[in-house]
């Protein structure tokens, strides 16, 4: 009985030491792969494609600067084409990829050619003023040139339920976009001039990009929305066009001596267990980002 015993024991150490060092082995995996969500597919190619898709905020943001890098750095790459389709978002992480994009035609000459999609609006045009052609689908819904500084208040709602909110604060400003009570003149005055200091950088890129002057984009800029072929008609645009045109220009703009082959990055499909605990990490960093981020300036097309 004992020998028996001691050979159960002996096969339970075994599959505990085999098992523990499995678990090692996925927590190495997950941290030499951890690295970079993304691979590059389409090896060979000459074509870089960037995607801008969904709301422009950092991580969209991030990862849209670091592809254009990528691109810049490979080269291999002769072209990029920047495909958009977005409404917009965060006014300082647009003019981040805007300025990634201008970054790379100059120092490496390389062309960029956007291509929008079904939305590419407000930050969404905002990018596609840095690139060398825009080519939009007639359908295409663009345009969207403004600022907006938005945030809720719940005064009224508190009052009923017997909620207050006591602010100490060094100056008459400092709690602007409080929720807990309405905005003051003074306020308003000061969110109205940085909203429009905004509004006329959004002014000059657009002149600067379009060819145009300043005085030429005021009548387009009040926030209205225009159809690719409007926008087009306008000037906004320079072809009418899907994905497929925007890689033949690109192809033609480099010079290409060779037929256009495209490489663009996508997700790594396998998931290892830091990849599980990262989604967890998050999800709860994106919850606390709405739930406590104050108001913001936004180049945003809101349906």
């Amino acid at each position: 009985m004992a020998k028996n015993r001691n050979i159960i024991i002996g096969v339970i150490i075994v599959i505990s030491f085999f098992v523990a060092f499995g678990f090692m082995g996925l927590m190495f995996v997950g941290i030499m792969s951890g690295d970079s969500d993304f691979n590059i597919s389409g090896l060979g190619g000459n074509i870089g494609i960037v995607e801008v898709f969904g709301a422009i905020n950092e991580p969209v943001g991030r990862r849209a600067i670091e592809q254009l890098e990528e691109w810049s750095d490979d080269n291999s790459i002769k072209a990029i084409v920047v495909h958009v389709n977005s409404p917009g978002g965060g006014v300082a992480i647009s003019q981040e990829i805007y300025d990634a994009m201008n970054r790379v035609r100059e120092e490496t000459g390389k062309p960029i050619v956007v291509s929008m999609a079904s939305v590419a609006a407000s930050g969404g045009y905002y990018i596609a003023c840095a690139a060398d052609r825009v080519v939009a689908n007639p359908g295409t819904i663009t345009g969207s040139i403004g600022v907006i500084f938005q945030f809720n208040t719940f005064e009224k709602l508190m009052d009923k339920v017997g909620i207050g909110t006591e602010t100490i604060k060094s100056g008459l400003l400092k709690d602007v976009g409080n929720p807990s009570r309405s905005m003051t003149k003074k306020e308003e005055l000061m969110l109205r001039s940085v909203v429009m200091d905004s509004y006329e950088q959004f002014i000059g890129v657009v002149a600067e990009g379009r060819g145009k002057e300043p005085e030429e984009i005021y009548p387009l800029a009040d926030g209205s929305i225009y159809t690719g072929l409007q926008a087009y008609n306008l000037g906004l645009v320079d072809t009418l066009g899907g994905f497929n045109e925007a890689i033949e220009i690109a192809a033609e703009l480099a010079n290409l001596e060779t037929d256009p082959e495209i490489v663009r990055f996508y997700e790594r499909k396998q998931v290892s267990l830091f990849d599980l605990m990262g989604s967890v990490g998050e999800m709860i960093n994106t919850t606390a980002e709405h739930r406590f981020t104050s108001p913001q300036l936004m180049y945003l097309f809101q349906e």
